[in-house]
Parts: structure tokens; C-alpha cells; sequence
């Protein structure tokens, strides 16, 4: 999310010079496009929508995680609390557990380089003068940022970082763990020759939630949130996709980013995706990999394209890697809306199993805990009317799928 979602159950350029209009992740500008190896006719195009799930071509406002990136991690207290606990002790609710969480989802092919500046960064307000808070006031999050750039700047060289942490002392009293996020700004800070385009502002209780930070980090890397925010902030957040992404939710059994995500991201090439375009056999190898591991041989993603801006994807999910606290294994299927805006459904997992649910005692939302199909299970899609039958399982474990567009 751009701020945590809670359930009951960035030397010697001087604060002066920092123009700030900070705006929530929703507002920044698409930026230029960059060029992406051919993705072929299932490959939706990138629109305006704020982080579009089009993957023609890259963002450049972003970053691309297909490299090592370092990430400054910078620890701020406040005058009206002493912190309890050491930046070090901070440090580990964090890291290296999301590098860990990006080595295993990217295969090997990125890596979140963690710097922590330890100790801490004393703000010249009290945290209650910030009013921190989910939806926050624009003018109380310029100051934060730009109190928080101030005393960081003599001691930090940011022109040495991609990414740039901001972690406050979670127990300091004005500080509310709902309002992390990733803030995005129209007028980029600048320190030390380098522009700041976003900073993630981080309010976590100490221990954070679970891959708390590996979700707004997915944000920087411009993927969008997956969850339902409901109107009046009452009623059931994980609706879309439920357990099946850390985009979806931060406590999510399956974490794993989705395969179209990853597609996105760079971390599947165009060999590992399967455009079907007719009636096709596909053995799909599983999405999670252990330890950062190459991705092996064969597809990974199988896409129908069914509009101008929506496919329906496939992918094996199994109880591995990222994913190996998921109660249900399988072939699940999503739909992907490349026009849609983070947090109003890009992505919708497809529910095989619509009167039945699972793993209510930990997911996130149990009606979609068991959605994956299983080996002799079918399913048509009847919006779409694409049909899909899991015909059986590999050796080697891979899910041999008959797809009919």
C-alpha cells in the first residue's frame, strides 16, 4: 500500500534549497517512456493510469530492480521521546529479510543493497506537530520531509543511493503506524546534486508487519496496489487478490509477486511467457523459486489477450520460496487491467473454487485461499470465455495446462 493497511483480528545544500510539493503515490506524473525487448501481442501497453500494468515500455521515473540498487536507511527521532530501542535493533525488523524477499522473487536478478546510517536523527519538532496520519495533510508531510531531508543532508551523501528510507522512532507519540507509504513528488528534493523523486516514510510499530517493506519497495519499482480499499474504510480490504501477492497485502501467505509483475519488472523474460492464442498445451514451471535460484527452463506465465488493455493470466503457485506458508497449491488465474489505477483493481484473481475457502485461521481472505485450480480440476472463465484444464503434474513439477482461448 502507499500506507500500511491494518485490520482489527534522501551535505551542504542547505534546507533552503529543498522544493517541496509532496503528493501521495497517486499523483506523479507518468514519466518517459524506455524501451523494452519485443513482448509480443499479449503484452498490454503502459498507460496514464498511476501504476499502470501496461509493460510495452518502462516508466523511467522509476527505477528498474534488474541490478544491484542501494537503499539508505535514515532513523529520526523526535523531541518529545527518547527511542527505546537502537537503529540497529530497527535495522533488523527489515533487512536482510526484504533483500531476501527480492533475491528469491527476481531469481537472482536484483539486489536491495542496504545501507542503514545508524543512530538517530533528531527532528527539530515534537512528533505531534506533524500530525501524522494515514491520509495525511499535505502541507505536515512537506514539513516531515523537509525537516527530515535538513538534518539528514549534512550527514548523508545521497547522490550514492537509488532508494531512500525514512523510519521513525516507533514509539515517539505523534507517530502512526498506518501512515506509511511511499511519498511522490511532483518537485523533486535535491541534496547533494541529486534529485529525490520519492521517499518511502516509514511508521512501522517495532516489530513491523510482516514484508511491510518489501510491499511499499514495490512501489518504487512503480507496481501498484492490489488491494480493495473500501469507501468508508469499513469491510474486507483483500476482495481482488487475497494471499496471492505482497502488492495485495504485506501479510499475505503467498507473497510471491505475480508473474506479471515479474514480466514487468524485467525478472521473466519474453521466452518464460506463453502468448495463447488459440487452443494450446503449456507445462507452466512453478512461479516461486528457493534462495534466489535462476529461473528454470519454460514458461512461467501463460496470457490470453481478451481486450485492448485486459488479458487473463496463468501461473503455478506451490509452497516454496516466497510462497511457502500458502495453504493451497495449484494453476491460478487473474485478469490484468492495464488501464486501471493502483488500489482500483488492476489485478483480479479468478476464484476456481467459489463456494468454498480455506486457511481461515491465517489468510488474508479465505474465499480466495483455495483459488488456484488443482491436477484433474478445469474452469471456464465465462467473461472472458477462456477455458483451462490442469491435466497433471510433472516429474520435474511442473502443471501441464490446456489452455482454450
Amino acid at each position: 500500500m502507499h500506507g500500511g493497511v491494518r485490520r482489527p483480528s534522501l551535505r551542504s545544500t542547505a534546507a533552503g534549497v529543498f522544493s517541496l510539493v509532496a503528493i501521495a503515490a497517486t499523483g506523479l506524473v507518468s514519466g518517459p517512456a524506455a524501451g523494452e525487448p519485443s513482448a509480443g501481442p499479449c503484452a498490454l501497453p503502459r498507460t496514464d493510469a498511476h501504476h499502470s500494468l501496461g509493460l510495452d515500455t518502462w516508466n523511467a521515473a522509476y527505477p528498474k530492480p534488474e541490478r544491484t540498487l542501494d537503499a539508505v536507511m535514515l532513523f529520526l527521532s523526535f523531541p518529545d521521546s527518547a527511542p527505546p530501542h537502537s537503529t540497529e535493533t530497527i535495522a533488523a525488523d527489515y533487512f536482510p529479510d526484504t533483500s531476501e524477499f527480492f533475491e528469491r522473487a527476481s531469481y537472482g536478478r536484483f539486489t536491495l543493497r542496504a545501507h542503514p546510517r545508524h543512530g538517530w536523527l533528531r527532528m527539530p519538532r515534537p512528533s505531534t506537530a506533524y500530525a501524522i496520519q494515514r491520509d495525511w495533510a499535505a502541507d505536515r508531510r512537506a514539513a516531515y520531509l523537509r525537516d527530515a531531508l535538513a538534518v539528514a543532508d549534512p550527514v548523508v551523501d545521497f547522490s550514492r543511493y537509488d532508494i531512500v528510507y525514512l523510519v521513525a522512532d516507533p514509539e515517539a507519540p505523534g507517530v502512526d503506524s498506518d501512515a506509511t507509504k511511499v511519498v511522490n513528488l511532483r518537485t523533486p528534493l535535491r541534496a547533494d546534486g541529486t534529485d529525490i523523486d520519492r521517499v518511502v516514510t516509514l511508521f512501522e510499530r517495532h516489530p513491523p508487519d510482516r514484508n511491510v517493506l518489501a510491499h511499499e519497495t514495490g512501489h518504487v519499482f512503480d507496481l501498484p496496489d492490489l488491494y480493495n480499499r473500501p469507501v468508508d474504510g469499513k469491510g474486507d480490504w483483500d476482495t481482488h487478490v487475497g494471499d496471492w501477492d505482497v502488492m495485495g497485502s504485506q501479510f499475505a501467505l503467498a507473497p510471491e509477486p505475480f508473474g506479471w509483475h515479474k514480466w514487468k519488472l524485467g525478472w521473466l523474460g519474453a521466452h518464460q511467457v506463453r502468448c495463447v492464442r488459440e487452443p494450446q498445451l503449456v507445462t507452466l514451471q512453478p512461479l516461486a523459486a528457493e534462495n534466489g535460484a535462476p529461473a528454470a527452463p519454460g514458461p512461467r506465465l501463460a496470457v490470453v489477450r481478451t481486450g485492448p488493455d485486459r488479458v487473463l493470466a496463468f501461473e503455478a503457485r506451490g509452497a516454496f520460496g516466497n510462497d511457502r506458508g500458502t495453504c493451497t497449491e495449484g494453476v491460478l488465474v487473474y485478469r490484468v487491467r492495464g488501464g486501471t489505477e493502483s488500489g482500483a483493481g488492476p489485478v483480479e484473481v479468478v476464484d476456481a473454487h467459489p463456494l468454498t475457502e480455506a486457511c481461515r485461521d491465517r489468510s488474508v481472505y479465505p474465499p480466495l485461499a483455495d483459488a488456484p485450480l488443482a491436477e484433474g480440476e478445469s474452469l471456464t472463465v465465462a467473461e472472458e470465455g477462456v477455458r483451462v484444464e490442469v491435466l497433471h503434474r510433472t516429474a520435474a513439477g511442473g502443471w501441464t495446462v490446456r489452455i482454450t482461448p
